[in-house]
């Protein structure tokens, strides 16, 4: 049991640490590309609007 803990933890812990590296990886390529930061903003933006108008909708 002891064993399936450290395996648990080692993959959470390999999770978290990739998971950071793609985000650090991702705002190195927004800074480097401009048009991917317009990109993102704008997606967010999109996003952003289309659940404020899908919470107004009645169901």
């Amino acid at each position: 049991m002891k064993l399936l803990r450290i395996f648990a933890a080692v993959f959470l812990f390999a999770g978290i640490l990739a998971g950071c590296l793609a985000l650090l990886l991702l705002v190195l390529l927004m800074v480097r590309f401009p048009p991917l930061l317009i990109a993102v903003v704008l997606a967010c933006w999109i996003v952003n609007r289309l659940l404020k108008s899908s919470r107004g909708a009645p169901r």
